[in-house]
């Protein structure tokens, strides 16, 4: 199998002539202490951290960064100055409370988030096809405008679909428009792929900004006739954190900027191949570089890919939820043809709105989700999906729930 376009992406960018294992954890330690170097001098939330280490496994004993820290006080997490940040997102994600995260990047920063994106994008894209972009334009330097950039500079043509417009809006751009390929959230492709019907043209998707579990991306390779490629990113690791590659089997890490952990609850390192939670260390960011950040996300770390790439993997990734996740609900509920979207509410009992298309399939639906939540009740509501619906969720898919 051809060389991933990511390994190459990290040998241009680090002048390297070829990629090896060894050379890659060399980079590694090197930008590790770099970053440690700068975030003693800088004295904010790191100041009593050590200067260096000597090696990648000494990573181990400095305390984690957690979400609520980086809440608290963002300042203290900054390395540069405020005139050197072109960009800040600020909110809290989905499903979370208490006060919002706000994390920060500098041009240099965005600008190797575009060469991320660009060599993932790359493995489904061609010169001259078109990509609808389901993600939001918010600014030059919003995730929708610098995907657009890394289509563009693969020589394909963006086709900006942002977030809120109608199931009528975007049927009718994608009618006009006639994209080949695909980026964002992975139900809205498949609710938009069920509400347009007979001779959708979209091939092929990179999807993100949700788990994508089995019965979800079931239904959209058969809709699409191929397989998808999954994304991994956050805020904290630069928007970018992981991509796939033609071998279809986990996602590779960008490892010149993100030193993967994986720990079990009480924050041991776990072996490979192994669940836990991913904990990752951003050596390639200026502006807010974390050390041992607690993504809440859980995943493992695979063992060498077919491909031959270097970069380690991540198996797909989960949130954990608590009694019902939104995944498990996403993978028995979207098996079923005639949904096109629902909204999850758990307070004790499970309330479902979907939207269906002619209205149809609430039987089905009824007995998916009871068999998620067997000693619970279900009460579900099916509405005909209508061209003049938006999607139910903006964002992050998740229960809302009340207990």
């Amino acid at each position: 199998m051809k060389k991933t376009r990511l390994d190459n992406w990290i040998c241009e960018i680090e002048s390297l002539p070829e990629l090896t294992r060894e050379g890659l954890e060399r980079l590694q330690l090197k930008r590790l202490n770099e970053t440690l170097a700068r975030l003693k001098a800088r004295g904010g939330a790191y100041r009593e951290y050590p200067e260096k280490l000597v090696s990648l496994q000494q990573l181990e004993t400095l305390p984690f960064t957690t979400a609520a820290m980086l809440a608290q006080n963002p300042g203290a997490f900054l390395l540069t100055s405020q005139s050197e940040v072109s960009r800040v997102i600020s909110g809290a994600t989905s499903g979370t409370t208490g006060p919002a995260k706000r994390v920060f990047y500098t041009e240099r920063d965005t600008e190797h988030t575009i060469g991320f994106f660009a060599a993932g994008i790359g493995e489904m894209l061609s010169p001259g096809e078109k990509c609808l972009i389901g993600f939001p334009f918010t600014g030059p330097f919003g995730l929708g405008d610098l995907i657009a950039k890394a289509v563009a500079r693969l020589g394909g043509v963006p086709i900006p679909a942002g977030f809120g417009q109608s199931w009528g809006e975007l049927c009718a751009l994608v009618s006009d428009t006639q994209p080949e390929t695909y980026i964002g959230f992975p139900v809205t492709l498949l609710g938009l792929s069920r509400m347009y019907g007979k001779n959708f043209p979209i091939r092929r998707a990179l999807v993100s900004g949700d788990a994508c579990p089995k019965g979800v991306m079931d239904a959209l390779e058969q809709t699409l006739g191929s397989h998808l490629y999954p994304h991994y990113g956050s805020r904290e690791c630069g928007l970018g954190g992981a991509i796939t590659c033609p071998a279809f089997s986990g996602m590779h890490l960008r490892e010149n900027h993100i030193i993967p952990e994986i720990i079990d609850d009480a924050g041991n390192v776990l072996p490979e191949g192994a669940y836990g939670e991913l904990v990752i260390t951003t050596v390639g960011l200026e502006a807010m570089p974390l050390i041992r950040y607690r993504t809440g996300d859980y995943t493992r770390i695979l063992p060498p890919c077919p491909c031959g790439g270097v970069t380690k993997r991540i198996d797909t990734v989960s949130r954990r939820e608590g009694e019902i996740s939104i995944e498990a609900l996403d993978s028995a509920l979207f098996v079923i043809p005639e949904l096109v979207d629902y909204h999850a509410v758990f307070d004790g009992s499970l309330r479902i709105d979907a939207r269906t298309t002619n209205g149809g399939g609430g039987e089905a639906l009824r007995r998916a989700a009871q068999a998620c939540v067997p000693h619970r009740e279900v009460e579900l509501r099916v509405q005909n999906a209508l061209p003049s619906h938006r999607p139910m969720y903006l964002g992050k898919r998740f229960v809302e729930t009340s207990v």
